[in-house]
C-alpha cells in the first residue's frame, strides 16, 4: 500500500448536502428549511434552553451548593512515587516539579500515605496526611512543614 491508495473505508464518507439546487434535489426552493417562520429566516433561530418564553428547566430548579472562594488547592504527591529519588535527598517542591511528579504548585504539595516508602527522605511540603509522615519517618527520614 502506498500514500496515494489510502481511501476510507467504502460507506464511510458521505456527500454533503448542496441546498437550493433546484426542486429536483429535494433540498431546492427553502433549502429544507419549510415555510417562513423564525428559524427559517437568516441568522434565525433560539438559544440553547430557550422554552419560547416559558420558565427554562434550567431556571425553574432550585440552586445547590456554593464554591468556597477561600479554598486551598493543593498538588498531591503519593509516598509511593517519591521512591524515584536517591536516599538521603531533601525532597522539596522545585524539585517535585522538576522531576515531573507535579505540573503546578498551586497552593503548595500535600504528600499522601499511598503505597510504601524504603529510601531515607527529608521531604518538605505544605501538608502531610498522618500515614505518609508515619511512613517517611519509618524509612528514616524527615517530614518537614514549610
Amino acid at each position: 500500500m502506498r500514500l496515494h491508495e489510502l481511501a476510507p473505508a467504502p460507506g464511510a464518507t458521505r456527500a454533503r448536502k448542496r441546498l437550493g439546487r433546484g426542486v429536483g434535489s429535494g433540498l431546492g426552493k427553502t433549502s429544507g428549511k419549510g415555510h417562513k417562520g423564525q428559524k427559517a429566516r437568516s441568522g434565525g433561530g433560539v438559544r440553547p434552553g430557550f422554552e419560547g418564553g416559558q420558565l427554562p428547566l434550567l431556571r425553574r430548579l432550585p440552586k445547590r451548593g456554593f464554591t468556597n472562594i477561600f479554598a486551598k488547592e493543593y498538588a498531591i504527591v503519593n509516598v509511593e512515587s517519591l521512591e524515584v529519588f536517591t536516599a538521603d535527598t531533601v525532597v522539596d517542591t522545585a524539585l517535585l516539579k522538576q522531576s515531573g511528579l507535579i505540573k503546578k504548585e498551586l497552593d503548595g504539595v500535600k504528600v499522601l500515605g499511598s503505597g510504601e516508602l524504603t529510601r531515607k527522605l527529608t521531604v518538605k511540603a505544605a501538608r502531610f496526611t498522618e500515614s505518609a509522615k508515619r511512613k517517611i519517618e519509618a524509612a528514616g527520614g524527615k517530614a518537614e512543614v514549610v
